[in-house]
């Protein structure tokens, strides 16, 4: 009965192996020092090591999560290309209100220099 479940435990190992591999591995090559490069400023509008209370732009967030979003909106259209034969014209008809109101709310960003960056 037990040798049933022997599969099982296997797939678990390797599973784990796969994941704890990788983690060692780098955790005994890391150099453990830093260097100017590693602790430059990556894709954030400031520098990483300074005070916290330092001002500073919001403008990269909000670019940030009008991408995100209008990405997540665009990901709306791979499963209704699927299934647009099922659906018919009432599904074309939303998806073009969906469309439509996407497009305004672009040109509406766009307008306001929302997607600006100064």
């Amino acid at each position: 009965m037990l040798e049933s479940y022997f599969p099982i435990l296997i797939f678990i190992l390797l599973g784990v192996a796969f994941g704890l591999v990788p983690v060692l591995a780098s955790w005994i090559i890391n150099p453990r020092k830093g260097y100017d490069e590693k602790l430059s400023p990556y894709e954030c509008g400031f520098n990483a090591f300074e005070d916290t209370r330092m001002p500073f732009s919001v403008k990269y967030y909000l670019i940030a999560i009008l991408f995100i979003l209008f990405d997540l909106e665009t990901a709306f259209l791979f499963p209704w290309a699927v299934v647009l034969d099922k659906i018919g014209w009432f599904g074309f008809g939303a998806m073009m209100i969906f469309l439509t109101l996407l497009v305004i709310g672009f040109i509406f960003e766009w307008k306001k220099g929302a997607l600006e960056w100064e």
